[in-house]
């Protein structure tokens, strides 16, 4: 017996995308209830000097409390897609809004004393899960509420909106931690209530297609991603060479090796491998992956720079993020018509190639150090990956049966959240180490002691942004002043390496899909799909 025979709780009739109106309604309440994860992946990371301060957190607690959050998203993302087919869409967003909030709250309300560290880590990893949940079935409701002709445009409004957002992160960081840092996290209730009521509003038809729980499938990619994702976590602090680096990634591979060959074999199975035969889809989160090298992490280190090589404050640092979303924003919608009137393959192949041109030009810019000459650079590489990321990520779905919406979105988003852990984790290794060895030539060419060097150096690389000048007014006494413009030159030197690499991971995401799909549009998909639509091959386009 199919999982959809076995259902007695699906609907007579496929849902229907209703008017503009309550379309509009359902993508409202979709982006206020995912918005809330998309700011907190760049706002924690601003308030982390102030809440180790104020609770005593040893340099490993603080760490664990971005990592804690990252670590549950990545190994639980497949989990939340599929169950969110299983037990209807709707509820499992309702469920990872109510899952995310509480966490931020439990969070904002962390004691003083022995217990935060521990404290702060469990419920930080509370919200890396309900967005786990949260994310793919939202996805798939907003696939859902549109006819496949019109997706292009709805999703590039949604990843225009939801992205954007992270870029809000530093810019409310900044101005919530100077009343407190735990007002990063109870900003969150509001959101939530507001996405509750839109979504009691939206009347979202909920389909559910029960299927035993596939347990043994959930421990295997549970612990295949987290393991691997924590060893490259961990690599830039126990080092690449390192028992435990490779023990971590190398484990959590083969466990997801050992996953995909247990599916083929189960009944119910928590991702049906067999989607991966359908070459459009596989192309597309190979593109996803190597895209997502760049995107994520472009946050990350563009703040760094700003703050360490321009001087900028934090929030000013989040404004020099949003001069990217403005190019994000604008090509975001020129990529999601194209998509619904030519296909796939022209957007996203265009978009690869001029997000790679956009990062290697603002990276050979870095080492001016000066925003009048890198904004427009900064554009082109938003513009870029605006033009390709919705268009990709909705062509894979669409390669879905409308049943199976959620769990592969749930497959794309464990894709893109691997990418940007191997960007983070490789790209961050090569610019520390590449910090390290330019401040130090420089700081010996002002006579400063090696072992002086040494720490201003690597305080500087570690720090996860900031001005240099505390650094260099604790560790070089009176020469700060005179060496500070020379190492924020070679921070820029230093990210310069890294924007041509991400430059790279562009270009060969533009080159898979250049020979990987196919040109036009995709055949529509049935309104009425068959009871056992998601027990059926997908097709081979």
């Amino acid at each position: 017996m199919t999982e959809a025979t076995a259902s007695t709780t699906a609907p007579t009739t496929a849902p229907t995308t209703g008017s503009g109106a309550g379309r509009g309604l359902v993508m409202a309440a979709m982006i206020f209830a995912v918005g809330m994860t998309f700011i907190d992946q760049t706002i924690v990371a601003i308030a982390v000097p102030e809440i180790q301060q104020d609770l005593g957190l040893s340099p490993t607690g603080v760490q664990w409390i971005v990592n804690a959050y990252l670590l549950t998203l990545a190994a639980f993302f497949a989990f939340g897609g599929r169950i969110s087919d299983m037990f209807g869409h709707k509820r499992l967003v309702v469920i990872g809004v109510v899952v995310f909030t509480f966490g931020s709250v439990m969070n904002g309300l962390t004691p003083t004393g022995d217990v935060a560290e521990a404290w702060f880590i469990v419920f930080r990893a509370v919200q890396g899960f309900g967005a786990a949940l949260m994310l793919p079935a939202a996805l798939a409701i907003v696939v859902g509420a549109y006819e496949l002709r019109e997706r292009g445009k709805a999703l590039a409004i949604f990843f225009a909106i939801t992205g954007g957002l992270t870029a809000v992160g530093p810019i409310a960081g900044g101005y919530l931690s100077e009343w407190t840092w735990r007002a990063i996290f109870w900003i969150n209730v509001p959101v939530a209530i507001i996405a509750l009521i839109l979504i009691a509003k939206a009347k979202i038809v909920d389909e559910r297609h029960p299927a035993p729980i596939d347990v043994p499938g959930l421990v295997l990619i549970v612990g295949g991603m987290g393991l691997s994702v924590l060893g490259l976590q961990q690599a830039s602090q126990w080092g690449w060479d390192a028992v435990e680096t490779w023990a971590c990634i190398v484990g959590g591979l083969a466990l997801l090796v050992v996953f995909a060959f247990v599916e083929t074999r189960r009944a119910n199975p928590l991702i049906r491998v067999a989607i991966f035969e359908n070459r459009a889809f596989t192309v597309q989160n190979l593109v996803l992956f190597f895209s997502m090298i760049a995107f994520i992490p472009v946050f990350f280190f563009a703040s760094m720079y700003a703050q360490i090589a321009l001087g900028e404050s934090v929030s000013d640092a989040g404004l020099y993020l949003m001069t990217f979303f403005a190019g994000f924003a604008v090509a975001s919608q020129f990529g999601g018509r194209m998509l619904d009137k030519i296909g796939a393959k022209v957007p996203v192949v265009l978009g690869c190639i001029v997000g790679a041109v956009g990062f290697a030009l603002w990276g050979n810019s870095l080492t001016d150090l000066d925003f009048n000459n890198q904004w427009y650079f900064i554009v082109i590489a938003g513009a870029g990956m605006g033009l390709m990321l919705g268009p990709s990520n909705t062509d894979a779905i669409n390669r879905a049966p409308r049943v199976s919406y959620g769990e592969v979105s749930g497959v794309t988003q464990t894709v893109r959240n691997y990418g940007a852990s191997l960007g983070m984790a490789v790209l961050g290794s090569i610019l520390i180490n590449q910090n390290v060895s330019n401040v130090e030539k420089t700081l010996a060419g002002f006579d400063v002691p090696t072992s002086k060097a040494e720490e201003i150096a690597h305080s500087l690389s570690g720090s996860g942004g900031g001005s240099p000048s505390a650094a260099l007014t604790q560790q070089a006494g009176s020469k700060a002043e005179q060496i500070f413009t020379a190492v924020q030159h070679d921070f820029g030197q230093s990210s310069r390496v890294v924007f041509f690499l991400m430059a790279g991971a562009m270009a060969v995401a533009g080159l898979v899909a250049l020979i990987g799909l196919r040109s036009g549009r995709q055949a529509d998909l049935p309104d009425d799909v068959p009871d056992d639509a998601d027990a059926r091959p997908l097709p081979t386009s």
